[in-house]
């Protein structure tokens, strides 16, 4: 949890309130995962999501000379020790960590677990790499009744945000 959020809340006062608001049995908490350039203290839908009850797709890195090898294998170790509130382990699928995008010699956050579950589809960031395919690949194994589709977000994520990012609030009166 960032220092600079919820204040002067405490993780106990969020948890109460969490399940007491939503009806939640529990809370996952993860304490480890970053992404370089990520300007929002690394939200969750940029390193690990739920798909369904116990499918979570998860940023992964196997580059041990990438800045984030280290903070994203603690982040793995700790999905692989959540268990469900029944005690099964949750159903781990790997995205792989995005080919580095940078502007102005600055890495921008360019993952693919920032992706848009719609209806019948999902649209999954892209930024023109061949870790794309493997990507979609492996978001197709969380959703396989669903059409994955790829998004150009090279243009978003020089903004900062991606496809799940950009859906999250509408302006007042748009709707």
């Amino acid at each position: 949890m960032a220092p600079n959020r919820n204040q002067p809340l405490t993780k106990a006062d969020i948890e109460e309130f969490l399940k007491k608001t939503l009806g939640l049995k529990q809370i996952l908490w993860l304490h480890h995962g970053y992404l370089s350039g990520d300007d929002t203290d690394n939200h969750i839908d940029t390193l690990a999501r739920f798909c369904d009850k116990t499918t979570i797709a998860y940023v992964q890195c196997n580059d041990d000379t990438d800045e984030h090898y280290h903070e994203l294998k603690k982040m793995e170790e700790e999905l692989l020790s959540f268990r469900t509130t029944d005690g099964e382990p949750y159903n781990l699928i790997a995205l792989p960590m995005a080919t580095p995008v940078f502007e102005d010699d600055y890495r921008l956050p360019a993952t693919y677990a920032n992706f848009l579950i719609m209806n019948t589809v999902v649209l999954i960031p892209t930024y023109n790499s061949e870790r794309d395919i493997l990507a979609k690949q492996q978001l197709q194994k969380a959703f396989p009744n669903k059409e994955i589709i790829g998004i150009d977000c090279r243009t978003l994520i020089k903004q900062h945000g991606s496809l799940h990012c950009i859906t999250m609030q509408y302006p007042e009166g748009f709707l």
